[in-house]
């Protein structure tokens, strides 16, 4: 079990140190899409959301502080998803199914992480 668990951690927290990176990479396009949907000061969001995937990401791949870099990610997740990925806002079918698909994700790695807030501390093969 623990190294399922630990299999598990290095593709939930691998999935967003990627995305982590590209906030940071791509963070002018980013900005422009968020902006596009009327998140108040695209840049600085961009920014500070990839600030929160790049902690929740690092924490839950070391183990180290799991509870915060899990907060860290359900911020991001509860704050972006709503706010990006608005499909019941959205008329035009096929966009309307590519956002009700990322929302949908969201809310299934939402849940993730909160189900790893339960998981008591010290995480197996941790290094905190």
């Amino acid at each position: 079990m623990k190294a399922l668990f630990f299999l598990g951690r290095m593709v939930f927290g691998g999935f967003f140190l990627y995305n982590a990176i590209h906030h940071f990479k791509e963070t002018k396009g980013l900005a422009a899409y968020a902006g596009y949907k009327g998140v108040p000061n695209p840049d600085q969001a961009v920014l500070i959301s990839g600030a929160l995937l790049a902690v929740g990401a690092t924490s839950v791949l070391l183990g180290v502080k799991p509870k915060i870099g899990t907060l860290a990610l359900v911020s991001f997740l509860a704050a972006v998803s709503p706010a990006v990925h608005d499909f019941w806002n959205i008329p035009e079918q096929g966009e309307h199914m590519n956002q009700m698909i990322n929302f949908s994700k969201n809310m299934a790695l939402l849940g993730a992480a909160l189900l790893l807030m339960g998981v008591p501390e010290p995480w197996p093969a941790s290094l905190g």
